[in-house]
This record gives C-alpha cells, structure tokens and sequence, in this order.
C-alpha cells in the first residue's frame, strides 16, 4: 500500500494524533513528488540484502547509515526529543529516512506554507529535499524503528524557521519553480 499524506487541521491538539481536516484533504504522491518528496515502498523484513535499496542507495549516493529506535523505553527524556524533532527546520542536505517497524509523522510545507502530513510506516522510505520546511513525530503507537541514509558523513544539523535566506532553502524554492516531473521517477 502506498504512502498516505494528507492536509492537516489546525488544532493544537497532541501533535501524534493525525490531524485531519473535516472533510479529509488527502494528498498524492504525484503532489508530494512536485514538492520534491520521493517515495519507494519496500519490504522491511529484506532490508539488510535488499537489492532495491541497494540499488537507490548506489545511484544517490548514500554511503552512510544508521539505525535508530525512537520510543519512550529507548530514549532518555523522550519528550522533549520528540518536542524538538517537531520544531519546523530545514536541513542543508536531503532528509532520508527508512521505516523498518512501527510508524510516524513527517510534516511538509506546501508551496503555500500548509502542513502536508505523511504517515510513514514499515516499509516507506522516503527523501525530503534539501530546503523544504519540515518536523517529525511518532504517533500514538509511540514507536518507529527507522534507517537513516546520508550522502558521506551524516550531518545533523537542522535550521530552525526562519531560514529563507539559508542557500539550501533559496535552492529549494528556486527547483519548485524550475523542474517539477524529476522526482516522479521514484514512485
């Protein structure tokens, strides 16, 4: 089953909740994809000799990886990780994230600044670009095992909003308006 986004609502309500709108807004891949998000399905039970991954990993570079269970039982002061990784930022690379076991949010702006939430669970493995305004959080199962993918060494650093005049957020903004059906080669 493909990845599922959707506009949010504008409720201040538990941030692991899913926050749709009434009535639902959803959001497709080919919309994701003009944001420049990228999205493959792939079997997470596979991922030490998958040759798929493999595959994406050679052709985009991703020589770096890492594993990382986030859940209140494995994370010292959990919730105020999970705060931050919910402040909205930007990263100077790509974002890439590959989910083994359980599932969470990634929250994107859209080219008129609303929330895109998309829910990834066992198997999605997505790339948000560099430049687009992003946060993250678990849901109410309150657990996500993910593989974190980095060109060369991993840089962790995230660029708190405002940021429009960071380069890699004037990059993005300037790919938004020059090339669009490029990332439609991944789903």
């Amino acid at each position: 089953m493909a990845i599922q986004a959707w506009y949010m609502d504008d409720s201040n309500q538990d941030q692991r909740l899913p926050h749709h709108r009434n009535p639902n807004e959803n959001v497709s891949l080919d919309q994701l994809a003009g944001l420049g998000v990228l999205y493959w399905q792939l079997n997470p039970e596979n991922y030490e000799n998958d040759e798929e991954l493999n595959k994406i990993r050679e052709a985009r570079g991703y020589s770096y990886m890492d594993l990382l269970d986030l859940c209140p039982e494995n994370v010292p002061n959990y919730d105020e990780k999970l705060r931050t990784f919910y402040t909205e930022h930007i990263h100077a690379d790509e974002e890439i994230r590959y989910c083994l076991e359980g599932s969470g949010y990634f929250d994107v702006r859209d080219k008129n600044d609303r929330w895109v939430r998309i829910w990834i669970k066992a198997g999605d493995l997505i790339v948000l670009p560099a430049g687009i305004y992003h946060r993250f959080t678990l849901d109410t199962g309150n657990y996500v095992k993910l593989m974190r993918l980095f060109v060369g060494e991993p840089v962790w650093t995230a660029h708190n909003r405002p940021q429009e005049e960071h380069p890699a957020r004037k990059e993005y903004i300037k790919s938004l308006t020059e090339k669009v059906g490029l990332a439609l080669e991944a789903h």
